[in-house]
């Protein structure tokens, strides 16, 4: 049996969520942590989700793909470590294995949250490094390009250890990112950027 198969025969949709720190309710709905969702319009069923909001949807594998932007071998590979599955063996023994580190519901909300700001900050940085990169030598370097060959690894190395990490080393950065301001920073940086792409886009169309 596969490893896509044992993780969907030993974790569901709803204990996986409840995992990684999205509240659900006692009609097993979460506000969909893939779009602005001010009200719970995802519903958990036990083998698939099913988002009435943005129509998002799949199975166990899937949410945590989507949450932590993994493959869906990544994901599943996830889903193993932090549930105790061992790949080789049987189901019913796997099933019965629980996280060996439960994690507090406000820290998983904490790490989510840290990890979500890392990974659209990455994805900036990735798009600057190609977008604004010099065109020939003589070229003044773009701040951002500057920025994104300054900050890219360390953001990658941030965002792998809060993905793959074990607990130990995801509450060490968790707690530094947050005490530093680091969060805080990125958050703000973003939505500053976001704010100049639509400027940006507004001059283009005026």
């Amino acid at each position: 049996m596969d490893l896509f198969t044992q993780i969907k025969m030993a974790v569901s949709v709803k204990e996986a969520a409840e995992y990684y720190g999205l509240e659900v309710n006692r009609g097993n709905m979460v506000c969909c942590p893939f779009h602005n969702d001010r009200t719970p319009s995802m519903k958990l069923n036990e083998d698939y989700f099913y988002c009435f909001g943005c129509g998002a949807t799949g199975d166990v594998i899937d949410l945590v793909a989507r949450l932590f932007n993994l493959s869906s071998h990544g994901a599943a590979k996830k889903l193993a470590y932090d549930f105790g599955i061992d790949p080789d063996k049987p189901p019913a023994a796997a099933a019965l294995r629980k996280p060996k580190y439960p994690l507090a519901k406000a820290f998983q909300r904490e790490e989510l949250h840290c990890r979500r700001v890392l990974c659209d900050y990455l994805h900036l940085l990735e798009n600057w490094k190609v977008q604004c990169a010099p065109e020939t030598p003589e070229d003044t370097l773009d701040d951002r390009f500057v920025e994104a060959c300054q900050m890219l690894d360390y953001i990658e190395d941030l965002t792998d250890i809060l993905t793959f990490a074990e607990l130990e080393a995801r509450v060490k950065t968790v707690d530094m990112l947050q005490k530093d301001g680091m969060i805080d920073r990125l958050e703000e940086r973003l939505k500053r950027t976001a704010k100049e792409v639509d400027a940006r886009d507004e001059t283009e169309i005026g």
